[in-house]
């Protein structure tokens, strides 16, 4: 039958408690030695002093010098014994032949105990079993002139010493006590916690369920981002630090401090929930998703997934300016045939000369316009983008400009990147003035110049323009002043054009209303 092992708080809680016993037993074993010693020591210096004392007393010297030391120490030495609350007090000759002892009985013996030292004038402190028992005494000469004339022995059984120490256990053992109850409390709560943070697995299962994350961590294919609740990064793969650049050490660091884009950098550290929110970083185009982490209903980190969108984005890009040539395209044609039947019916009418001029008239104008396009922008794909503009906005009766200051060298602009830009802006221009121009005729002036390193394009119309509000969301994709239609809907124009600049290292910007002015300012384009 499987048996699960202890989880790693469990072991915790086991090294603390045997290490918690081992502090405690050893420190309350040390407390009740020393607790001995001071009791022993306190013994033997209350005896050695009261010895003394009764060894210097005149009464005890005159009877000794008596002819019955016997008889005249009796009543002293029993009063003494009693106001020092000692077990006997025994008063012999420098040989050892007992005046007194609270055994009556032994008066006249020999002391048992040991007195050389003292004989010589010396003291002596030790513990032995004479006739009442084991005791703690002291014996101490009597000094008369420099002659040793007696000794004195000062004693307390035992018993007493046990009980006197017996009195100061409460002090050693309740100090003991209250550290054990402490410090098992504590050993008890950072269990506890580690149980929590390691939610109650085995260090079996943690290696496993660390395995099976690291794993995960770096095989999948999208960039992933952990931050905690303080804005710092504290997971991310391979791909995340590929998409994003991040350096060796940014796992720790606060992710407005690794070189991102503000914008991205508030999303990884975002508390809400955003899906394919598109951002660019590195030069590439970045799907940014992410959502909260909760813990028991508390917010603990934020989760982030980084897809690669460039060349997706690249794509579409390619496929809006191609569908905007197709529409200039249509827009010519149509325009053609429209001029051609006009032609044609004159001539059917007879007015060959009318057919003539109206025809040559048209074709100076359109050739004028074209000769102006081709001489201010030398890039050809630009220049078609906008010969193919031109005949799609005279069919919605849009009169579309070039400066006449305006001029675009070859080779300083990456051609697809900026036809998809003054693509998006010329169409955007020509919805906002299908919803008026207050009145005077709808008109969009595009230009260009190159200055101090930097290619600088401008579409302005005299439409509606945007409001503050609108200026401020008017390149997030999906957002539009207008009613979506299509199978694609609206508001990806401007996401494209603010996707493309900044893949080029530029940037966008659009001005207060009336009209509307969309400057996009690129970086020339290097030379390989």
């Amino acid at each position: 039958m499987f048996t699960r092992s202890r989880s790693v708080a469990s072991h915790v809680l086991i090294v603390l408690g045997g290490i918690l016993v081992f502090v405690v037993g050893l420190s309350t074993l040390t407390a009740y030695t020393q607790a001995v010693r001071h009791v022993e020591d306190a013994a033997a210096a209350r005896v050695l002093d009261i010895a003394r004392a009764v060894a210097a007393t005149d009464d005890v010297r005159e009877a000794l010098a008596s002819d019955d030391p016997a008889a005249e120490l009796t009543e002293v030495v029993e009063r003494a014994r009693q106001l020092t609350a000692t077990d006997f007090i025994v008063v012999m000759s420098p040989g050892g032949v007992r005046y007194t002892h609270p055994t009556a009985g032994l008066v006249g013996g020999q002391y048992a105990g040991t007195i050389a030292g003292a004989a010589a004038g010396g003291e002596v402190v030790e513990q032995f079993t004479g006739s009442l028992g084991p005791s703690t005494r002291a014996v101490v000469p009597v000094l008369v002139d420099g002659e040793v004339t007696g000794l004195v022995a000062v004693g307390l059984r035992r018993d007493r010493v046990s009980q006197h120490l017996a009195a100061t256990l409460p002090q050693v053992l309740l100090p003991g006590l209250a550290a054990a109850v402490l410090a098992g409390a504590g050993a008890w709560w950072v269990a506890n916690r580690v149980r929590q943070q390691t939610l109650g697995l085995n260090a079996v299962e943690l290696r496993r369920l660390h395995d099976h994350h690291d794993a995960v961590l770096h095989a999948v294919r999208e960039g992933l981002v952990i931050t905690d609740t303080s804005g710092n990064l504290q997971v991310v793969n391979d791909e995340a630090r590929r998409l994003l650049g991040l350096a060796p050490d940014a796992v720790g660091r606060p992710v407005s401090e690794l070189g991102i884009a503000p914008g991205l950098a508030a999303l990884l550290a975002a508390r809400g929930q955003h899906v394919d929110v598109p951002h660019v970083s590195g030069g590439r185009v970045l799907l940014v998703s992410c959502d909260v982490v909760r813990r028991k209903g508390a917010v603990v980190a934020t989760l982030t997934t980084l897809r690669d969108r460039t060349e997706l984005a690249e794509l579409t890009g390619q496929l809006a300016t191609t569908q905007s040539l197709a529409d200039a395209l249509h827009a010519q044609a149509h325009e053609a045939a429209n001029k051609l039947h006009t032609v044609i019916t004159l001539i059917e009418v007879g007015r060959s000369d009318a057919a003539v001029a109206f025809a040559t008239q048209d074709l100076d104008a359109s050739r004028r316009q074209r000769d102006a396009i081709l001489a201010a922008v030398e890039e050809p794909a630009v220049a078609a983008l906008l010969l193919g503009k031109v005949s799609q906005a005279a069919e919605r009766g849009v009169a579309l400009d070039l400066d006449p200051d305006a001029h675009l060298p070859a080779g300083v602009v990456q051609p697809h990147p900026v036809v998809t830009i003054l693509g998006n802006l010329i169409d955007n221009a020509l919805d906002a003035l299908a919803t008026g121009s207050g009145g005077a005729a709808p008109e969009i002036v595009v230009d260009a110049q190159v200055s101090a390193g930097e290619v600088v394009l401008t579409v302005s119309d005299n439409g509606p323009g945007l409001e503050q509000d609108q200026r401020e969301r008017a390149f997030e994709r999906g957002f539009t002043t207008k009613d979506a239609s299509g199978p694609a809907g609206r508001g990806i124009g401007l996401a494209l054009v603010r996707q493309n600049a900044e893949l080029l290292g530029g940037r966008v910007t659009v001005s207060d209303p009336p009209g509307a002015t969309f400057t996009v300012t690129l970086p020339v384009a290097a030379h390989g």
